[in-house]
């Protein structure tokens, strides 16, 4: 399905709601103005395989593009409305991006981005700035009707750069050339949660990143009702599940952890019954978080570990996970399996990086290293996650392989430590990285938010060593916690540790901070 047939068949129903100001777009006014959009591709000279790039906060206009590019047969990047206008910049020259449109939110970088783009065509939705040319005259003088060649196109995302540059993640244009030709993501989404016609779906997150992007566009694919917020807020988003009727949405656990935060007053405020599925996924999940969830809204949080290379997918319901606590579920998408450095497999229980058979093709733009890295021998790939398979099929993930800290010759997984101390109550967030030691070679070190600055104090940290130790082992035990009023973390609830590692080691490993 499409958004253009349900435009024929329901074309007041609404394909978009706006959270914060209720602004409605029905399914009518989406394929018109997405129509609009891909007309213009077309008259500023972009072919079936070309790139087209946008650089925008949460705002309406957003599926207008996404549509206007899929049904234009376009590769389209959608650029963190948080990067700095050097860090666009990359990705547009990175990507081969040869038309840009950004919105009038992000002014401030997009003046600067078009001084390092010279050669790119550059439009900005919501008003004029200098060096580029405003997006409503240009779209409004298009046609209404589809473009004559139109043909699937598909988004190219890039990943957030946790570890270095941010690569793209290019796959095939879809074989079937059809826009309405049936998706992989509709048919799990239909099959695993029911999303379809009657769904009113909230999504909390930036648009930009894969998981609310590939989502929502497929509810609206189904014939669903997106509702976006344009900023997360937790009281907020509680508030928008009881107004809208909210029966699906999508999360991160950084989402969990800050409503969890909520008092119980504000917790209780609002009616959530309506709310059928609560899928979430991006980040480890901590089993405490997970359960409190559980308990506050019941058994209707769904977990997938995919990436945005789309070469597999996992997934476990609430039930099965309250068997089995701290699993990302079975494969549903690929075929599983664990293998060791050599790239052979590993028997149930051991841990190993995870790779999956069967799945989605793809490759890193511009990066053949980086593509060979990513599968073994027998083509099995890989997104860098250290895990194990119990003998019922179910993954437990342990971390990222680039997260692992190496002291005094002992492999330590931060997640873990991660997971204990953000459910101390007066935390707010957390990130644990390896720092440099003369005798150990690396030192654990906790990097604290606190829920209150005025926490930031040696007793504290004292107290957090202590939380920690009741759980943890000694070598795991942070060796030394920091405070920070904020973390570098993605909107997407991914922390940018490769940020806080720049800080404790200098070119020569110093500790710097």
């Amino acid at each position: 399905m499409h958004p253009k047939v349900h435009a024929g068949a329901t074309p007041g129903k609404p394909a978009l709601i706006v959270a914060e100001t209720g602004e409605t777009i029905s399914f009518a006014e989406l394929d018109r103005r997405s129509n609009r959009v891909a007309q213009l591709f077309r008259e500023r000279g972009l072919h079936v395989g070309d790139t087209v790039a946008f650089f925008c906060d949460n705002i309406p206009e957003y599926y207008d593009l996404t549509w206007g590019a899929q049904r234009a047969g376009l590769f389209f990047v959608c650029i963190s409305s948080k990067l700095t206008a050097p860090e666009a910049a990359y990705i547009v020259a990175d990507s081969g991006a040869r038309l840009v449109v950004a919105s009038i939110g992000l002014a401030y970088a997009a003046e600067r981005l078009a001084r390092l783009i010279p050669g790119v065509t550059k439009l900005m939705i919501g008003d004029a700035v200098s060096g580029w040319e405003p997006w409503e005259p240009a779209v409004e003088a298009m046609l209404d009707e589809p473009i004559a060649d139109e043909r699937a196109g598909v988004d190219m995302l890039y990943s957030s750069g946790t570890t270095g540059r941010p690569k793209g993640v290019r796959v095939a244009l879809p074989e079937e050339a059809d826009v309405a030709a049936p998706t992989v993501l509709g048919m799990l989404a239909q099959h695993l949660y029911g999303l379809g016609p009657e769904t009113v779906y909230l999504s909390p997150a930036p648009l930009y990143h894969a998981a609310p992007l590939r989502w929502s566009m497929t509810v609206q694919r189904l014939g669903g009702t997106v509702v976006m917020m344009q900023h997360f807020d937790p009281l907020a988003a509680l508030a928008v599940i009881e107004r809208y009727r909210v029966n699906a949405s999508q999360w991160v656990p950084t989402h969990f952890v800050r409503m969890l935060k909520l008092s119980d007053d504000m917790r209780t405020r609002h009616d959530l019954s309506s709310l059928k599925v609560a899928i979430h996924a991006a980040a480890p999940c901590p089993i405490p978080i997970k359960r409190a969830m559980i308990d506050w809204w019941g058994p209707v949080l769904y977990e997938y570990y995919a990436g945005s290379e789309g070469n597999g997918l996992t997934t476990i319901n609430s039930a099965e996970w309250l068997a089995h606590p701290g699993s990302v579920g079975r494969a549903a998408y690929g075929t599983l399996h664990i293998c060791g450095d050599d790239g052979e497999e590993l028997p149930a229980g051991a841990e190993g990086l995870v790779y999956f058979e069967g799945g989605g093709q793809f490759e890193y733009h511009n990066d053949p290293g980086k593509t060979a890295d990513a599968r073994n021998r027998h083509g099995w790939t890989t997104l860098g996650d250290i895990g194990r398979v119990d003998d019922e099929g179910y993954l437990y993930l342990t971390d990222r392989k680039s997260f692992m800290i190496i002291s005094g010759g002992v492999n330590i997984y931060p997640q873990e430590i991660e997971n204990r101390l953000v459910t101390h109550p007066r935390v707010a967030d957390v990130a644990v990285i390896g720092a440099p030691d003369e005798e150990m070679g690396e030192r654990v070190v906790a990097v604290v938010q606190p829920l209150d600055m005025a926490d930031a104090t040696p007793a504290f940290a004292e107290e957090l060593q202590r939380w920690c130790r009741t759980e943890l082992s000694g070598v795991k035990t942070p060796r030394q916690i920091d405070f920070a009023p904020e973390l570098p973390r993605h909107p997407t609830g991914k922390l940018y540790k490769r940020l806080l590692r720049d800080r404790y080691w200098g070119k020569e490993g110093r500790h710097i901070v």
